[in-house]
């Protein structure tokens, strides 16, 4: 039987939480670093099994919401 994993902490996870257009949010990243994959798989997988999701599990960022994110790491 394999080993379990240690649960992750809850404020690792809330702090990966941001809000877009209105709703809470993890980046692909974010998620891929979560389960231990790295992010191109996370997105093949995504994309294999779409009908598992809902329409909208997932959307691109527009350039202006990619920089206003990047502004709320740098502070």
């Amino acid at each position: 039987m394999p080993e379990s994993l240690p649960p992750i902490p809850v404020e690792s996870i809330t702090s990966r939480i941001f809000l877009i257009r209105g709703q809470k949010v993890m980046l692909d990243s974010d998620l891929a670093e979560l389960y231990g994959v790295k992010t191109e798989r996370l997105i093949q997988q995504v994309n294999r099994n779409s009908a598992r999701f809902p329409e909208k599990f997932s959307f691109r960022l527009t350039h202006e919401e990619f920089s206003n994110l990047t502004l709320q790491f740098a502070r």
